[in-house]
């Protein structure tokens, strides 16, 4: 190694400090003696650059960005979703870190081959069930396994929080998270060696008023083969990458062929579920609407013009009188299908 060499302006400097006194000699050669010293833990290699912990970091902010809005309106209630640390340590700590029973669920990170893990509270879990089941989504008893209906339920919302971290995630690289099974106990559940270094990722999950952890364990073996991607710079380049003039071309064209259903209401009426069964062949049911009435023509399940009926060359067509307002015309299916 080298030696720094000083210039003559700091070699002067220096002698002109010593000299007035104002820098003591013997404090210098202690300092000198004295080897500087970074404490490692071999037991907790870094394998994560700080970096790559930041590129992370914003990849799930940007997950729970996501899960705020979507889990609200999944769930239909309030949901506050931040991340609470991004840090790398030893399976086995996160492991004991854990409490019991918990819901894990099981993912295959594909195409990669392995698993990572998916922990959610208790709590958070079974306010969210009851709040799916239409209750009040509150929970203040005691942690339990889950039924069979209930890990329906969650599978459920497991199966849309993965879609959103798979759209997070392909701002970096291109990762599909598969939902495998599910496991209460966390020592039953072994995705890596005791000692091998995994990335996790916890954050803080509100549902109403009840609040967890949610934690993503990733074994680092899965992340390997992605690490050089995973930078902030990276992040920032990929999130401000603007579409191709192509791909919306495409999109476009492809929209111009997609088949809608359309289809006329000549008339309404409310029939009793009893006059419903009596019906028979000949008989005449009675519409609301009169034969100079205009007729509604529905897009999908929206009311969108106003027509009169008539032919055109021998077959049955209608004249459109009335575009209707698309912005002020709010989804009408379920319009006139009451019973008595």
């Amino acid at each position: 190694m080298t030696p720094d060499v000083l210039s003559q302006s700091e070699i002067d400097s220096l002698l002109s400090a010593l000299t007035s006194g104002s820098m003591d000699l013997d404090s210098m050669q202690k300092d000198a003696g004295e080897r500087k010293m970074k404490s490692y833990d071999f037991k907790r290699p870094d394998k994560f650059s700080k970096d790559q912990l930041r590129a992370i970091q914003m990849i799930h902010e940007a997950f729970a960005r996501q899960t705020s809005t979507v889990m609200s309106t999944l769930i239909r209630s309030m949901v506050s979703c931040e991340v609470a640390s991004v840090d790398q340590l030893a399976y086995e700590e996160f492991v004991n870190s854990l409490v019991q029973p918990t819901v894990i669920a099981m993912l295959e990170m594909y195409p990669f081959n392995g698993n990572a893990l998916l922990e959610i509270n208790p709590n958070l879990v079974f306010a969210m069930i009851e709040r799916l089941l239409g209750g009040k989504g509150e929970f203040s008893g005691k942690a339990r396994e889950l039924t069979d209906i209930e890990k329906t339920v969650t599978e459920r919302v497991l199966m849309r929080m993965l879609e959103l971290l798979e759209d997070s995630w392909s701002t970096v690289v291109d990762v599909r998270f598969r939902f495998e099974s599910m496991e209460s106990n966390p020592f039953f559940v072994q995705v890596c060696p005791p000692r091998d270094m995994v990335l996790l990722v916890i954050m803080k999950l509100q549902v109403g008023e009840v609040e967890g952890m949610i934690s993503l364990c990733i074994p680092y073996f899965l992340m390997e083969p992605i690490i050089d991607k995973l930078s902030s710079q990276q992040w920032f380049v990929s999130t401000s990458h603007k579409s191709d003039p192509l791909v919306r071309e495409n999109l476009l064209h492809s929209l111009d062929h997609i088949r809608i259903p359309m289809s006329l209401e000549l008339g309404h009426t409310i029939l009793s579920l009893a006059d419903v069964y009596e019906l028979e062949e000949g008989d005449v049911i009675k519409l609301d609407e009169t034969v100079d009435s205009d007729v509604d023509v529905r897009v999908g399940n929206y009311i969108r013009f106003k027509a009169k009926p008539g032919t055109v060359n021998g077959a049955l067509a209608v004249e459109v009188t009335e575009v209707l307002n698309v912005d002020s015309n709010a989804d009408t299916s379920g319009t006139n299908e009451e019973e008595n």
